[in-house]
């Protein structure tokens, strides 16, 4: 059994139409995905990922109407991070979010990467990381139909922050558990690898003891999850997950990918989900996104969803 590395991220949204306009006009990711949540059928849940929804490109919103604001520390997933083809991909971002008006930071390194943080309206904090010098977990595809040149466009999900008060439960699970290699300690964060490591399969744990307990709301994550072979590999997770001692949702079909989910120590939920069988299962590749897609078991539902769902924009019903 290997984790080949990050599958997607899962965020909170307050407001999926504004939520949509910046991820696919802003950022020029395509959404590959418009559905609902499975557990609370009232709200979006919108997948932007690169050209199809490749494993390891996709960043997901559930939208929660009244979701307060976040109020960052501890027990979290603090940052998510996007890839990008190369160094010069970094110029561009800069230019565009100035253009946009997008909170931004100066381009910096960061273990030996070039990165440009930034925050979505919500507060979502985001960083671009440049795949110049990448070895490992080949990207996604950016979508040649977006807004943004292809050969500057988002290509996949990169490192994932997190934020704990004591890294070694955290640190426990993802190496005895998940079988993470521990890469060592760069720029203050403890840096973890699998697969064939690079920027699509590390995650990076920050320690500070100083801070409160995050209180998630509007732009936070929800979860982070990790990419496994398929449902036969799955249910060994799960044997094992089970016989370390931590509770777990057990297989649980989302349709697009089957998915297990545990919460480790400090309380961060993760996700172990299979590459496939992937987003084109109920539409054509050239419509992805395009219209509600709703799974087999939601699909008498029809029109009562839709009828509680506010459209996201006037083309795109």
């Amino acid at each position: 059994m290997n984790i080949k590395g990050i599958h997607h991220v899962s965020a909170i949204t307050a407001n999926a139409k504004k939520n949509y306009d910046f991820y696919t006009n802003v950022l020029g990711m395509r959404l590959v995905k418009k559905t609902v949540n499975q557990d609370d059928n009232s709200m979006y849940h919108l997948f932007y990922a690169d050209e199809k929804g490749n494993p390891g490109t996709d960043l997901t919103f559930f939208e929660i109407p009244r979701a307060g604001t976040t109020y960052p520390g501890t027990h979290s997933i603090s940052t998510t991070s996007l890839r990008v083809k190369d160094d010069r991909a970094l110029d561009y971002w800069k230019k565009r979010f100035d253009q946009f008006g997008v909170e931004q930071e100066p381009i910096k390194e960061l273990m030996n990467r070039k990165t440009l943080s930034f925050r979505d309206p919500e507060g979502q904090r985001m960083t671009l990381v440049s795949d110049e010098n990448n070895e490992g977990v080949a990207p996604g595809v950016a979508w040649d139909q977006s807004p943004v040149p292809q050969e500057v466009g988002i290509n996949g999900l990169g490192p994932v922050h997190l934020t704990v008060a004591d890294a070694a439960p955290t640190a426990k699970v993802l190496t005895d558990i998940l079988g993470f290699r521990k890469v060592g300690t760069v720029d203050d964060r403890i840096v973890f690898e699998t697969g064939e490591g690079g920027t699509g399969a590390e995650i990076h744990i920050e320690v500070n003891p100083e801070l409160p307990r995050e209180r998630p709301g509007r732009g936070s994550v929800h979860h982070v999850a990790f990419r496994v072979k398929d449902e036969s590999e799955l249910a060994e997770w799960a044997d094992k997950i089970k016989h370390a001692g931590f509770p777990n949702s057990g297989l649980v079909d989302r349709f697009y990918f089957k998915s297990l989910y545990f919460r480790e120590p400090n309380h961060i939920l993760f996700e172990l989900a299979t590459d496939g069988p992937g987003f084109t299962t109920d539409e054509d590749e050239k419509h992805l996104g395009e219209s509600l897609a709703l799974p087999p078991f939601l699909e008498h539902k029809r029109e009562d969803i839709e009828s509680k769902l506010v459209p996201l924009n006037t083309l795109n019903h």
